[in-house]
């Protein structure tokens, strides 16, 4: 387990359980306990979590993972999921994204899709394939590069957390476009209450985008299902498509189906 991963698994296990023994989590990430505490030193440094005497605790009462330390989590899935996005739509869409680990693979599976490295054209044409409308920092990086593709950036003011723009001019570019597709990733999926993430100023964008778009596809794993987080973005009669990994309940399946969303699972 490299040290990345390692850093990855200590957050996640602290997002779970709010504290971590030194003892016990390094027993959990396979290293000795001197090197366990040197790690939680150097999260502490980050403000990534409070040591202690005995180990470390969580920053306040909800805790979010950086999307940095998110990454890693279930990647398999999110590609897979990412590839089936990108067979949904099409070429000349303009396409919404907001941020994310899997929209981040839904921009990744995109880029290749559109063929050719940076800075080459992969069907020959001189104009961009995509338009692609983002609030994340890191989709627009890896995008702006690439020729096949129109990036547009929202104003607004970054979450160091997760590379996102929020705030008033974030929402001011969004009410000034349309657009043919949004892709949400989000933090939780409840049947009754609809999507969710964590922070309210994030969960109001991309309502936004959801407002501004002809189709809205949600891409989450399976993982989500049934979760709630703090602020909700939309009921489920927003979403025209669910893109998630073959892990989801059937009986989850059926109900969504019923409230008209089409399922797809990888």
């Amino acid at each position: 387990m490299s040290k990345q991963e390692r850093w990855s698994r200590l957050l996640e296990l602290l997002a779970v359980d709010g504290k971590l023994d030194v003892e016990q989590a390094a027993a959990a990430v396979d290293v000795s306990p001197a090197t366990l505490r040197r790690d939680l030193d150097e999260l502490a440094e980050q403000r990534l979590l409070v040591r202690t005497r005995g180990g470390a605790i969580a920053h306040g009462v909800s805790y979010e993972l950086p999307l940095r330390y998110k990454s890693s989590r279930r990647a398999s899935e999110k590609q897979r999921i990412a590839r089936a996005v990108a067979d949904l739509l099409t070429v000349g869409d303009v396409i919404g994204l907001n941020g994310g680990t899997t929209t981040t693979e839904v921009a990744r599976a995109l880029a290749l899709r559109a063929g050719g490295p940076a800075g080459e054209s992969g069907d020959g044409q001189s104009g961009p394939m995509y338009t692609v409308v983002t609030n994340a920092l890191n989709i627009a990086g890896e995008l702006a590069v690439r020729p096949q593709f129109k990036i547009v950036v929202t104003g607004g003011v970054a979450r160091p957390q997760t590379y996102e723009l929020v705030g008033p001019l974030t929402a001011g570019v969004l009410n000034e476009v349309v657009l043919d597709v949004a892709v949400l990733g989000v933090d939780g999926v409840d049947p009754k209450l609809g999507i969710m993430t964590h922070q309210e100023d994030e969960a109001g964008i991309s309502r936004l985008f959801a407002e501004r778009a002809r189709r809205v596809v949600l891409v989450t794993d399976s993982s989500k299902m049934g979760k709630r987080a703090f602020a909700r973005i939309c009921g489920l009669d927003r979403v025209d498509s669910l893109v998630i990994d073959s892990e989801i309940a059937p009986d989850m399946v059926a109900r969504l189906t019923e409230a008209g969303i089409d399922v797809v699972t990888v």
